[in-house]
């Protein structure tokens, strides 16, 4: 059976409700507004996310990819406050994922030199699985932005004026919410378009950074639980309505060279992200961009996302904002 999922809905009139999928059946849970409401009750009340919204459950059907296709599914998570959203992630952490970057990085340099890159994945491939309780080898992080440049599951990804290139990532985000304690709980994890700009990035690696203050779309399905260690799933581009770029992805830990307990332990050991409130969407990584075989997107381009055991895509349409930037006031 098709492990459970919590999903966001937004009514015409505002209205704000959460749905419970198990199987192939769904039901909005009842007293719950948001997913992020029914975490902080389940949290104060000792309980999980899933016995909270079983014990809740209403016997209202919910037919999700109707909602979905109608526009009606939010982000997995949000919150009222963008600013206590926190997206970050991790790089070099699935098996084969050093190549591409390794071909982006790679300068002028004698063949048997390695890169940064290579030695950062390499480094990891000895000792990102550590025994439980333990810190294994420190993954590449970057910061991302705040819940600002959240995107939902239908809604476009928009690259900044200035930006080289648009690009999408597939792969999976752990969502989590800090205690009251300061305790980080891990919600469940989503499926996600790390969207990036690859072109900046390869100039210079130090320009990773910058490719990274992008957009992100998250899918609308919040799985909960322990993830499934393998999960596959297809990334494809359509322009014009036909795909001209197709590939499968492989996530999960039998497919990375770090634990998700590892890059979890790497980033919550920081104080400043152990805040009492927060929100965090922290993206695992990916080995599969259509970057790495030489496509280059363009306005009006449709990214799609899928893998089992998510039933709903992601599918977001690439746009490019006019230019923003205004002349800096002294004061």
């Amino acid at each position: 059976m098709r492990q459970a999922r919590l999903l966001q809905y937004c009514g015409q009139d505002g209205e704000r409700r959460v749905i419970l999928a198990q199987g192939d059946k769904a039901h909005f849970v009842a007293q719950a507004a948001t997913t992020r409401d029914l975490a902080a009750t389940a949290a104060k009340q000792g309980q999980t996310l899933l016995a909270l919204a079983q014990a809740n459950l209403s016997d209202e059907e919910a037919d999700i990819e109707t909602l979905y296709a109608e526009g009606r599914l939010l982000t997995a998570i949000d919150h009222p406050d963008s600013a206590r959203i926190l997206l970050t992630g991790t790089g070099l952490t699935h098996l084969g994922s050093a190549e591409g970057r390794d071909k982006m990085h790679r300068q002028l340099s004698e063949a048997e030199q390695l890169t940064d890159s290579m030695r950062m994945f390499q480094e990891g491939l000895e000792g990102g699985k550590p025994a439980a309780g333990q810190f294994g080898q420190q993954p590449e992080w970057f910061y991302k932005g705040d819940g600002q440049s959240l995107v939902g599951p239908r809604e476009p990804l928009t690259s900044p004026h200035f930006a080289q290139d648009g690009s999408e990532e597939p792969e999976l985000a752990g969502i989590y919410m800090i205690g009251d304690d300061g305790q980080p709980c891990r919600l469940g994890i989503v499926l996600a378009n790390e969207f990036s700009d690859h072109v900046t990035e390869r100039h210079n690696y130090l320009w990773l950074a910058h490719s990274k203050l992008r957009p992100a779309s998250l899918g609308a399905e919040l799985l909960l639980g322990e993830p499934p260690s393998d999960i596959r799933g297809t990334s494809r581009i359509l322009r014009d309505g036909q795909c001209i770029w197709e590939k499968p992805f492989l996530t999960g830990e039998d497919n990375m060279s770090h634990t998700i307990a590892n890059l979890e332990a790497h980033h919550f050991k920081y104080a400043a992200f152990r805040r009492p409130g927060d929100i965090h969407v922290h993206f695992f990584g990916t080995a599969t961009l259509s970057f790495s075989d030489e496509v280059r997107t363009q306005p009006g381009d449709l990214f799609e996302i899928g893998a089992e055991p998510f039933t709903l895509p992601l599918r977001n349409e690439l746009q490019q904002e006019a230019a923003s930037w205004q002349e800096l006031r002294i004061l």
